[in-house]
């Protein structure tokens, strides 16, 4: 049709997004599902382009965005993490030194010489995040993780997060528990259909959003 007909009609996943955030500093993303902010984390990690517009990550990056994403299905558990080394940067020589350590704080056992196809998605996740713990990035973003997993391992990786905070790492954490962004983040963005609704102090944003949700839940 040369252009005269189209066949879809454009949406943008985000748009008008300006956000700024300096090193050291943690920032919560909230909002409904399909309000954009898992576009946001795959863009800062740098899985995906932005259609328009630009952004900048200093330092290093290590990413849990999907759980499992990554990895080969067929290798093991500890092949992937030779695997996810090599993504990362890092020589095999330094990642057979972090192994140890991972296959510690993933708590899998002899299931880490199991083809990760066998993995449950909690295991998955135990795995991806003791490989992400075990780098020291400038940039750390964490998608949902803290959603799959018994309650003794969601405080561990709590614990490594508020950890990494402390050595000036920053963050940004995408969840729909309000609770875990309050605790770990002093600053939050509300993702509302693809813009930011509102962007400051992580109780003051929270409590803005919570209101919203009872309001929401109320009129239906």
């Amino acid at each position: 049709t040369l252009g005269a007909l189209r066949g879809h009609e454009p949406f943008w996943a985000l748009r008008g997004v300006n956000l700024a955030l300096p090193r050291g500093a943690a920032l919560g993303l909230i909002g409904r599902n399909g309000a954009g902010k898992s576009t946001l984390l795959r863009l800062l990690a740098g899985t995906s382009s932005p259609s328009e517009g630009r952004l900048r990550v200093r330092g290093p990056v290590a990413s849990l965005l999907e759980l499992g994403a990554g990895f080969h299905l067929e290798l093991t558990g500890r092949q992937n993490i030779a695997l996810a080394g090599m993504l990362l940067g890092l020589t095999r020589h330094a990642m057979r030194e972090k192994e140890a350590a991972i296959a510690e704080f993933s708590e899998l056992g002899e299931f880490l010489d199991q083809p990760v196809r066998t993995y449950s998605s909690g295991m998955g996740m135990r795995l991806g995040f003791a490989i992400a713990a075990s780098v020291d990035p400038a940039v750390l973003l964490i998608d949902e993780v803290f959603a799959v997993g018994d309650q003794a391992f969601q405080k561990k990786c709590v614990d490594r997060v508020l950890d990494f905070r402390k050595r000036g790492t920053t963050l940004v954490l995408c969840s729909h528990s309000l609770y875990d962004v309050r605790q770990i983040c002093d600053r939050a963005a509300w993702i509302d259909a693809g813009r930011v609704r509102a962007f400051g102090a992580a109780v003051d944003v929270t409590n803005d959003y919570s209101s919203f949700a009872r309001e929401a839940e109320a009129a239906s």
